[in-house]
């Protein structure tokens, strides 16, 4: 059963009226209540280098002198894509491809958790099928971003892995709190699973992955789908996940002022989703801090110069202390959501197609 939202976003005064313009104040302040701390560190005194490939992004990135994430609203924020656009004016002078062809896509609306309406885009790739799936969650810190801003990661897999890939858009904070993204996860899982012919998916090899916010809800997928009784999917692809609230690890302390993530922009988005500092003990919001037993294979894929990167590591090292078959890998001389980007960087190719063997293995297509 959904958890009620606090009662500063939601309060039921004089009708829907009152409520929606309290979620509208919300979203018009860059400051939303503290649910987390900022964490109190300094830079390290100098950066890791970047990857020359890299360093083309970001030099782009900077020069479109976007607002930073903490200075704004939700509703500006997802305005913003200055990273999208710096890629797209690097591959465009580089003159490649504004984006990567797969052999169909389609939309539906599927019932979300709430029984609201909830769209999911589907990749597939030439065929017949029926095909292996990933479900795909994006990023964003559960406020931000869409299936547009992660479309060329799901172009890549449903390529480099021959399977379908569906693209789910889960309800964001702060209109959604916790654990409204995590109840929509799982609903856009099992509709896969349960509505599997309808788009030509194979059932019994359903896996699920995302990046970022989005790899925290593959692996709460699977920690949902154990602890409910529900078809375990059989691979977690995981990229660099958010697995533990208020961390305070090296790297958080190291990338306080890295682009495109900073330190400072996970308590803005905890801020804006959380709905009290208790979520953030949440084993499905923090799984660093619960049992795995029982989850399926994973692969976990992380940047060197990224805040999440020591917690994505340590739940590697948790999964593969549970005896589940997990492998990580971390990527030098890149950042935050470079995964996205294998229009114009060689390691993001290589990732992805780390991430494809292992679902091909994981599929039985290997």
């Amino acid at each position: 059963m959904e958890k009620q939202l606090p009662r500063r976003t939601f309060v039921k005064l004089a009708g829907a009226g009152v409520a929606a313009a309290a979620i509208g104040a919300e979203q018009q302040t860059a400051h939303a209540a503290p649910i987390i701390s900022a964490p109190q560190a300094q830079p390290a005194a100098q950066m890791p280098a970047l990857d020359p490939q890299m360093q083309a992004v970001v030099d782009e990135l900077v020069a479109l002198e976007a607002p930073k994430l903490t200075d704004m609203n939700p509703a500006n924020a997802r305005q913003t894509t200055p990273l999208a656009i710096a890629a797209q004016t690097v591959a465009t002078r580089q003159g490649k491809p504004p984006l990567e062809p797969v052999a169909n896509i389609a939309h539906r609306l599927i019932p979300g958790a709430a029984g609201q309406q909830m769209l999911i885009r589907i990749y597939q790739p030439a065929g017949e099928g029926p095909f292996p799936a990933l479900v795909y969650f994006h990023g964003g810190g559960f406020v931000i971003a869409n299936l547009d801003v992660y479309d060329a990661s799901c172009r890549a897999l449903t390529n480099a892995a021959n399977c379908a890939v569906i693209s789910v858009a889960y309800r964001l904070g702060p209109e959604a709190r916790f654990p409204a993204a995590h109840e929509d996860a799982l609903a856009g899982y099992r509709w896969v699973i349960d509505n599997a012919a309808s788009i030509r998916v194979d059932p019994a090899r359903v896996a699920v992955g995302g990046e970022s916010a989005g790899g925290n809800l593959a692996t709460a997928t699977a920690l949902l789908a154990r602890d409910r009784g529900v078809q375990m999917p059989v691979h977690q692809l995981l990229i660099y996940p958010i697995t533990a609230y208020n961390a305070n690890t090296p790297s958080y302390a190291e990338f306080v002022n890295a682009m495109p993530l900073a330190t400072p922009a996970l308590a803005w988005f905890a801020g804006y989703y959380l709905s009290r500092p208790s979520d953030a003990n949440s084993p499905y919001a923090s799984p660093l801090r619960t049992d795995v037993t029982g989850l399926p294979s994973a692969t976990v894929i992380t940047a060197e110069v990224d805040p999440l990167r020591d917690e994505g590591e340590a739940y590697a090292k948790k999964l593969q202390d549970a005896g589940i078959a997990t492998t990580l890998t971390r990527y030098t001389g890149v950042t935050h959501e470079f995964f996205s980007m294998p229009g114009v960087l060689d390691k993001a190719k290589q990732a992805v197609a780390e991430a494809a063997a292992g679902l091909k293995k994981a599929f039985g297509t290997a």
